[in-house]
């Protein structure tokens, strides 16, 4: 594995690294680790990227190879380039309380850390009460949120590992029976440390995965005493994973759709040949059960947020039928935000879900049971992803979980509506239909809008919203919890938000707009709105509103830039659609010298804005 810069091209090169790497099993860190030399090597990284991240890694442990083989994962997985500093060995502490480390100098996007429970500053002694305990915890905790509060500073979003209980301890089974043993103490610090975590800390679970590979492998004292490797390297893949996932996410790359088949996937059988009674869905049989167990997760995932689809060839009514009709069925219909059932091929299907949903393709992801459809869909739709579904159904639920499918970086109280939401947006695309007149349909909606400056309680949505949005998002550009706060508290921004409900349901929280005043003139840093609302005239009711905040900021020119990604060809003339014109000619700025308010549909703060 190994090639010539003079016999072959770089692009022929990245083509190689990634077809050995889709090859390479998650457990062969030595494989990793060539890819990453090899891509080095070669300067496969392109620096150019649409999407880049700064990482800035500071770790107890020797950090090396994750920062090498999680720079490979990034680019070749998704296409990001990660300029990464990485910080000196037991270099947590020096790298965060030192204002002039490098750490400061580099502004990363990103602060990953890696502590070790040798970092415990303070262990309770044995038989110490509980006010003891509480004491050695407020030692620990207070250490952590005086570096949160350092790096806010960076106004970026710190991932940090939690503390994993090691498998050799002083107790024995004791551990588990006392509080101040040290494996219920670093239980109750990992707990504590979420109880006081700052808007801009997520944590990686470091503790769960240990768990969930096995504890006596993951702590490879042999390697630590050598390397000072503070895990089994065998799991190197595992922990890159995890942390890209956690990186995707905040630059809002996620996934929010679970598209499903049905037969032997969702029950045992073919409905259309055993009927909705014939299916194996028995809770009495370790196969049904097996269906079930998986329903059940998938209902789980719904309840949290994630969209469900279903994507089948069958007849559409009997495709329902065991919605409906079997009793042992958990999904049923209202859990569907999305049915679609005939003859067609499942690429064909999944775009008209996306359509349907107004969701893009990336942010799908398929489960099927027959190899030969996933096939089809990962040769026509490479953006979705797609499961390898295992033989046994009793493995269903676990390999769709192992997956990271649909780990964010947040979980709002948004999100929990979701399903709900999609489904009462089909009784408006019917009720749509019924008028020719689009502007009438849009009075029948009763629409109300609630728009206003941005306050702690909306910080978490809003900052959500800007690290998801593609389509309708001018400028795309993400920004952590910590850096929304911070300007929050600069004079001279303005962040605003909107929230929007109807006769129908209560959206919540849909647009976001951030301004920047710079002399006579205010520049539209931000500017982004949910895809659901587009064209029902909550455009218009923020331009008002931004209009009204120009003129109170004394400003009299408004500036707003439209950059093009692959995702945003919806808004690439909605600076001219409302009035602005271009500072000249292939210019994506644009200027407003005009401040006339437009014609909206929508109700606010109790007055009529038509």
């Amino acid at each position: 594995m190994e090639w010539s810069n003079e016999d072959i091209s770089i692009t022929e090169i990245y083509t190689k690294i990634k077809d050995e790497f889709r090859k390479t099993n998650i457990s062969d860190a030595v494989k990793y680790i060539k890819l990453a030399r090899l891509a080095e090597k070669h300067a496969i990284y392109n620096k150019t990227t649409e999407k880049s991240v700064k990482i800035a890694f500071v770790g107890t442990n020797s950090i090396q190879f994750i920062c090498k083989v999680l720079k490979l994962f990034l680019f070749i997985k998704h296409g990001i380039y990660a300029d990464i500093y990485e910080g000196d060995y037991a270099g947590i502490t020096n790298a965060v309380l030192d204002e002039t480390s490098g750490l400061y100098g580099f502004s990363p996007d990103v602060v990953i850390m890696i502590p070790d429970i040798s970092d415990i500053k303070e262990f309770p002694p044995l038989f110490a009460d509980s006010a003891e305990t509480e004491t050695a915890l407020e030692v620990n905790v207070g250490f952590y949120t005086g570096l949160w509060e350092k790096l806010l500073r960076t106004g970026a979003h710190i991932l940090q590992a939690n503390f994993i209980a090691p498998p050799i301890n002083q107790l024995g089974n004791l551990e588990g029976n006392y509080s101040f043993s040290k494996v219920s103490f670093i239980q109750a610090l990992n707990l504590k440390l979420i109880q006081k975590k700052k808007n801009n800390v997520t944590f990686l679970d470091f503790n769960a995965l240990a768990s969930n590979l096995g504890k006596l492998k993951w702590f490879d004292y042999k390697s630590y005493f050598l390397y000072k490797q503070g895990f089994n390297l065998d799991f190197l893949g595992n922990v890159c994973e995890l942390i890209c996932i956690q990186v995707i996410a905040l630059l809002g790359i996620t996934k929010k759709c679970l598209v499903l088949d049905l037969d032997n996937t969702l029950w045992g059988g073919a409905v259309g040949d055993c009927g909705f009674e014939g299916i194996q869905l028995d809770p009495q049989d370790p196969l049904g059960e097996a269906y079930r167990f998986f329903q059940n997760y998938i209902l789980e995932l719904k309840n949290r947020g994630v969209i469900i689809a279903v994507c089948s060839k069958n007849d559409i009514e009997t495709a329902k039928e065991p919605f409906v009709k079997n009793k042992n069925m958990l999904l049923k219909l209202d859990d569907i935000s999305c049915f679609i059932a005939n003859w067609n091929d499942k690429a064909t299907n999944i775009l008209r879900i996306a359509e349907e949903l107004n969701i893009a393709t990336d942010s799908m992801v398929f489960f099927d049971d027959n190899p030969a459809e996933r096939e089809i869909v990962k040769n026509n739709l490479p953006e979705v992803m797609v499961i390898d579904v295992p033989y046994d159904p009793a493995d269903y639920a676990s390999v769709l979980n192992s997956a990271y499918a649909f780990d964010w970086i947040q979980i709002t109280e948004e999100d929990l509506g979701r399903t709900s939401s999609y489904i009462i947006d089909e009784i408006r695309r019917k009720l749509e239909r019924k008028f020719i007149d689009y502007n009438e349909y849009l009075q029948t909606l009763a629409m109300s809008a609630d728009i206003g400056f941005l306050d702690k309680k909306r910080i978490p949505r809003f900052t959500q919203l800007i690290n998801k949005t593609n389509q309708f998002n001018l400028r795309t550009k993400r920004y952590s919890e910590s850096k929304i706060a911070e300007l929050m508290n600069r004079s001279e921004y303005r962040l605003i938000y909107v929230e929007l409900s109807d006769k129908f349901s209560d959206y919540g929280l849909i647009s976001c707009v951030i301004l920047k005043a710079e002399e006579m003139e205010c520049f539209i840093d931000t500017w982004l709105m949910s895809c659901r609302v587009f064209k029902r005239g909550v455009e218009d009711l923020v331009f008002n509103f931004i209009v009204k905040t120009v003129k109170s900021l004394n400003c009299s020119k408004i500036i707003g830039e439209y950059i093009p990604t692959l995702k945003n060809a919806m808004v690439k003339d909605f600076y001219l659609e409302l009035g602005f014109k271009r500072v000249e000619i292939n210019s994506y700025v644009f200027r407003n010298l005009e401040t006339n308010e437009k014609k909206t549909y929508i109700e606010l703060e109790g007055e009529d804005e038509k």
